[in-house]
């Protein structure tokens, strides 16, 4: 069962509940903390998101992913990648650290997330 703002209701059939989405989105944020570091995690973001600026793919969460990577804080920068808070899991919905893992180290995630 799932504990929701709305009350107690079974998983959602054919994918991860919003809890187990974000938990999958932490680990892939903590799989990147633990092999990169804050220098190589703010270029490959700014990559991705001028790449996406450039596509026409931009929502509100980039300006924000965006003023914290060119920020210096590695503070910030591992709180929203890391954190548990409101902000955290919303901005965590847009990350734009991607890239940086291999991707069977990702499918790995994914299916440990789906197990």
């Amino acid at each position: 069962m799932e504990l929701t703002e709305r009350g107690i209701r079974p998983p959602a059939r054919g994918g991860l509940s919003h809890q187990a989405l974000d938990e999958l989105k932490r680990s892939i944020a903590l799989a990147v903390v633990r092999g990169c570091t804050p220098r190589e995690i703010r270029a490959q973001m700014l990559a991705n998101l001028h790449r996406w600026k450039n596509q026409g793919t931009w929502g509100p969460a980039y300006d924000e992913w965006q003023n914290i990577a060119q920020s210096e804080d590695d503070g910030e920068l591992f709180s929203v990648m890391l954190g548990r808070d409101e902000n955290a899991v919303r901005l965590r919905q847009s990350m734009p650290f991607v890239g940086l893992l291999p991707q069977e180290e990702v499918r790995k995630l994914h299916e440990e997330a789906g197990g």
